[in-house]
């Protein structure tokens, strides 16, 4: 599976969402507030806060703390740190493409933070532009086989919208453009099929297989990044078996 959608599906079975609501919750906040500064507090007419709202709705934020960032972003409310949005590269273990998307009040701290956790699992911190051009932002939105027909998913996603519907050892991932994502989702949720999860990321162009060892070591890296304070995703080409991540977890 595509490195990005990957670790989303294995973060969604290990329940890692539940574990770390505060701290998601802080990364949409910070996403909601600086979408609603650089494009305005309307939600309809804003793409990138209407992503941002939506991904606070899926993790059921409450309304109140929504509408608190936006009008934080909007200036009508005091208190909106001044951030600002970096992207890091690098590569993991065994080569694998590492791209990160930072929102810091402090890029000194924020490279010192991210090139530690590199060195620590087997990686390093690379030049801009290393590893970008190997990804592309698409939608996703991956299904469990056991919960849908392959060739139902199939004709029901094209005519939804999607660009694709790509298999995997044990999941449909149906890709979309960013800009027809939020239709195609929004054609599945009223037809009332139960996706594992949906989300816009960078997508890899190809993957690199690993093995036990460099996968535990990958995973720990990407959990590392996950849990800092001023990454707000983290996207890579890597791609593990599912009879390696059962032994795994």
């Amino acid at each position: 599976m595509s490195g990005h959608s990957k670790w989303s599906t294995i973060k969604y079975k290990k329940g890692a969402a539940d574990a770390k609501r505060g701290k998601i919750f802080t990364k949409i906040i910070k996403e909601i507030t600086l979408a609603a500064r650089i494009g305005g507090g309307d939600v309809e007419g804003n793409s990138r806060l209407r992503q941002a709202v939506a991904a606070a709705k899926a993790e059921n934020m409450p309304k109140d703390n929504i509408e608190k960032a936006i009008k934080k972003g909007t200036g009508e409310l005091e208190g909106a740190a001044a951030y600002e949005e970096v992207v890091y590269e690098g590569y993991g273990p065994s080569g694998v493409a590492v791209l990160i998307e930072v929102m810091t009040d402090n890029r000194n701290r924020t490279v010192a933070e991210i090139r530690h956790i590199f060195s620590k699992y087997g990686g390093n911190l690379g030049e801009n532009g290393c590893v970008a051009w190997m990804f592309e932002k698409k939608g996703s939105i991956v299904f469990g086989k056991d919960s849908v027909d392959e060739d139902y998913l199939m004709e029901f996603a094209l005519e939804a919208g999607a660009e694709d519907v790509v298999e995997h050892e044990s999941e449909y991932e149906v890709i979309t453009e960013p800009n027809t994502f939020e239709d195609v989702r929004s054609v599945m949720d009223k037809a009332g099929k139960k996706y594992l999860l949906a989300e816009i990321g960078m997508i890899p162009q190809n993957t690199v297989k690993l093995e036990e060892d460099k996968a535990s070591q990958m995973l720990k890296l990407m959990e590392q990044m996950e849990d800092n304070d001023d990454v707000q995703n983290v996207y890579a080409n890597f791609d593990i078996s599912d009879d390696i991540m059962e032994k795994l977890s």
